[in-house]
């Protein structure tokens, strides 16, 4: 039975990929690994965001548009 499930994998699997990225990586290294990759996980919401907050922006942009045009045809 899986009792940790993570893209499908078990606890074992994960405790393996573990192991490989403290001897890649070295303890001293994985603090800065760990860092790093949260800053690009930052940067990836971020982007994200701002690429949702610009579709957001255009669709009210649009929708205003009509409304007028709806107004000078009335």
């Amino acid at each position: 039975m899986k009792v940790l499930l993570f893209f499908n994998m078990g606890g074992g699997e994960i405790m393996v990929i573990l192991l490989f990225v403290l001897l890649f990586f070295g303890s001293k290294r994985i603090p800065e690994f760990a860092r790093g990759l949260g800053k690009g996980i930052r940067q990836f919401k971020d982007a994200a965001n701002d690429i949702q907050r610009d579709i957001e922006d255009s669709v009210k942009e649009t929708k205003k548009e009509i409304d007028e045009v709806k107004k000078k045809l009335e």
